[in-house]
């Protein structure tokens, strides 16, 4: 068994894939499963939540520097 070495990912990019995994694809996913639903406000509202986390995410990192 070998083990991963993580000691060379920055902090910015854990946040970042945390970020990803945890919130921004559950809400798109669910949106698009509400639309299967036929429920298209409230998968649209999740869809447009995903997207809004992820551009005030954006402006966050580019907000702080390196």
């Amino acid at each position: 068994m070998t083990y991963v070495d993580t000691s060379d990912v920055s902090v910015r990019m854990f946040i970042t894939v945390l970020l990803v995994l945890l919130i921004i694809a559950p809400m798109i996913s669910l949106g698009v499963l509400r639309l299967f639903q036929s429920r298209k406000k409230a998968g649209l509202l999740l869809i447009g939540g995903g997207i809004a986390v992820y551009a005030v995410f954006r402006t966050a990192m580019s907000l702080i520097p390196a």
